[in-house]
């Protein structure tokens, strides 16, 4: 399954006080983990790292996806190993060699070839018989396999990135929308303090800003800490040695939005590539069974060999052929046993297939959810809250307004403009994930 982040929804009617960043923080963090890993001897990631940087070097540091590279290769000498021909095997042997000692030479000598020793040197090479193209055929479909695996570990891995990114970014966002709001209070409190000097605002209207403010602020940190925590996320899974959450991002949700395409909501699957490596699995199991049903054809062994037995005997040649007579073995439950695992491939990929379709839809909608969200905030939401406290503020300054009714002004239009960047932040990760699930993810980054 497409691992994805879900956001929460709607527009948020209380200062944002630290909270847990729910299920899309913690997706990522269990995907880093599962896809855990670098190299050792990794350099750290230099300077602000931009989101393509980023899909770089995760693709080449990962530690699965280079193991997924690795499998490739052992698939690859598979199948050398399927197109080299079976060695021969060579005998020597020699036999009538004296046990009491009686003299072995003979009328020729006594070197070691004219002893009246039986000697003989054979020479024998298996034949497969209707199996070698096969087993090539199998060790080609092994190929494709592993390496329609390793890329959708790509797949994954990339999605993965994104979604540790944009949670980062989202943070770092609404981390600056609480320390502006913090900023105004400041502001606002800087009014009341001379308001009360000139007897207009009592104490507690003075410290209530006061503290509003440092709300603002603690939530501020709590977000950047979150922040910290979704970029540790990221270096782990570009295989920093040593993750520390200190890796400056240099990408904006501004910019993420603007280059969505504008036609993924309608755009069609692709070649996913787990659908690919389930049907090679199919073909690979495919012929595993016509494999096992040849093994009823005997294999031949052809031998020739040269035999020495002097004085008496002359020098002989001789050629013979060998193979096992199928009597008893069948090979029935090789074969049977090749059906079941064909079956189960073939019930995997149905599986696949359906997880595919699955995926897309449940995308699509969270794309189109998300998108119209943040379109609706940026285009309405956002421009209304700030006119109205600034509306309000002015009226406060002035001596129009209550502390009540500033106070939840600011409060409102800091839940509106939070919640604008999560619509943001969802609708960059929901991108990624209908990408990745149209098959359709950092198509350039493919090796």
């Amino acid at each position: 399954m497409v691992p994805c982040l879900h956001a929460g929804r709607g527009v948020r009617r209380a200062l944002p006080g630290p909270r847990p960043r729910g299920p899309a923080l913690s997706a990522a963090v269990v995907l880093a983990v599962g896809m855990l890993a670098g190299r050792g001897m990794a350099e750290p990631v230099p300077g602000a790292l931009t989101l393509a940087e980023a899909r770089r070097l995760s693709l080449d540091r990962n530690a699965d996806f280079r193991v997924a590279q690795a499998q490739v290769d052992a698939a690859l000498a598979q199948l050398r190993v399927a197109r080299e021909f079976p060695n021969p095997t060579l005998g020597l042997s020699t036999s009538k060699i004296s046990t009491d000692g009686t003299p072995e030479g003979t009328a020729l000598g006594n070197s070691l070839l004219d002893r009246s020793y039986d000697s003989i040197a054979s020479l024998s090479q298996l034949f497969l018989v209707g199996k070698r193209g096969l087993l090539r055929d199998a060790a080609a479909a092994g190929v494709h396999s592993a390496e329609f695996q390793r890329d959708d570990a790509r797949r994954l891995l990339l999605q993965a990135v994104t979604q540790a990114y944009a949670a980062a970014l989202a943070a770092l966002s609404e981390a600056d929308v609480l320390t502006d709001s913090a900023a105004k209070l400041r502001r606002e409190a800087d009014i009341a303090a001379y308001r009360f000097k000139v007897g207009d605002l009592s104490a507690s209207d003075k410290g209530q800003l006061e503290i509003a403010a440092d709300q603002d602020e603690l939530n501020a940190d709590s977000e950047r800490a979150t922040a910290k925590t979704a970029v540790v996320t990221l270096e782990i899974l570009l295989g920093e040695p040593a993750p520390s959450g200190a890796t400056p991002l240099s990408d904006t949700l501004e910019q993420w939005m603007q280059s969505i395409p504008p036609d993924l909501e309608a755009a069609t699957i692709g070649d996913r590539p787990d659908i690919k490596a389930a049907e090679s699995a199919v073909d690979q199991a495919d012929t595993n069974v016509r494999l096992q049903q040849r093994q009823r054809i005997p294999d031949v062994t052809a031998s020739v060999q040269y035999e020495r037995n002097p004085p008496y005997q002359t020098n002989t040649v001789g050629v013979g052929l060998s193979l096992p007579l199928p009597l008893w073995d069948h090979f029935d439950g090789e074969i049977l046993n090749a059906k079941a695992a064909r079956e189960q491939t073939q019930a995997q990929l149905d599986k696949v297939r359906i997880q595919a379709a699955a995926e897309v839809a449940s995308a699509r909608v969270a794309f189109r959810e998300a998108s119209r969200r943040a379109a609706r905030y940026q285009a309405s939401l956002v421009p209304k809250s700030a006119e109205v406290v600034a509306s309000v503020s002015y009226a406060f300054e002035k001596g129009g307004a209550a502390l009540v009714d500033l106070l939840e002004a600011e409060r409102n239009d800091n839940a509106i403009r939070v919640s604008a960047v999560q619509s943001r932040a969802d609708t960059a990760i929901a991108a990624s994930a209908l990408q990745a699930a149209l098959g359709r993810l950092g198509a350039s980054d493919a090796r």
